[in-house]
Order: structure tokens, then sequence, then C-alpha cells
């Protein structure tokens, strides 16, 4: 597997009570560890933060010292241009592929835009995006 091309996202699991994601951000914030992107998806008992940062390891292994319920998951972060139709023309080499998207999310800055993917099929996907010369961001590229 490209590993290079694999970045490591923590996903920790946060009770519904004021506080926590504050609490996370400053264990983070605390030891120097910047969360280069996030996304936080909850329901009525608890929420899910997936989180990108520069060290992945040594934060699960705070957030773990701090009791969190955290893992380690393989995403993809794509690097696109931020006009109308780039993510269209990426989801289409996906979906011809077979290729399931389970949840992604993006941020976009002048004019890139960088897109974090779990695809079903992570080699799969690596493979295709690769032949279709998709940009994408190596885990030593994260801040």
């Amino acid at each position: 597997m490209c590993d290079e091309m694999i970045i490591k996202q923590l996903s920790v699991f946060l009770e519904n009570k004021v506080g926590r994601l504050n609490h996370v951000a400053e264990i983070l914030g605390g030891a120097g560890i910047n969360m280069t992107a996030f996304s936080v998806a909850d329901n009525s008992d608890f929420g899910i933060l997936r989180v990108i940062v520069h060290e992945p390891e040594r934060a699960q292994k705070l957030l773990k010292e701090h009791l969190f319920a955290v893992s380690l998951t393989d995403v993809i972060c794509l690097k696109i241009g931020n006009k109308p139709g780039s993510l269209s023309s990426v989801l289409k080499i996906l979906e011809k592929e077979g290729i399931y998207i389970e949840y992604m999310y993006a941020f976009s800055e002048g004019e890139n835009a960088n897109i974090v993917i779990r695809p079903d099929k992570l080699q799969e996907a690596l493979d295709a995006l690769k032949r279709n010369n998709v940009g994408m961001l190596q885990s030593d590229m994260i801040q």
C-alpha cells in the first residue's frame, strides 16, 4: 500500500456535554498539536470528532491518557481546484471504479480545495486517483 498518500485521522467519541470538544482542543493545543482539519457529527447521545493532526499517534496516546475513546483511521486527502465541477469530476472517477465514499469533509483556501475522504476500498481509490492524476496530500505535508 502507498503509505505516503494515506493520512491518519483521529476519530474521537464525545459525550454530548458542554465543553467536551473544547477539552480535546485544550489537550491537543497544550501539547503543541495543531488540528489541521476536523469535522463533528453527532446524534442525541454522542458525537464523533474526526480530526487531522501532524502527529496522530502521539495525539491518540495523549487523548487516551485523558480517557477519551479514540481510534486511528486511514483516509485520503485530495487537493483539487476550488472551482465548480472539480469535486464532481473526482467523484465520477471513484464511481466508475465502484468505490463508495463512507464520509468526507472539505475546506478550501484560495484556488485550492482540500477534501478528506474515507473510501470503502482505500487502495483501489488511491490507484484510481493516481491513474487520473488527481492531486493528493502526503502525510508529511500535514502541519
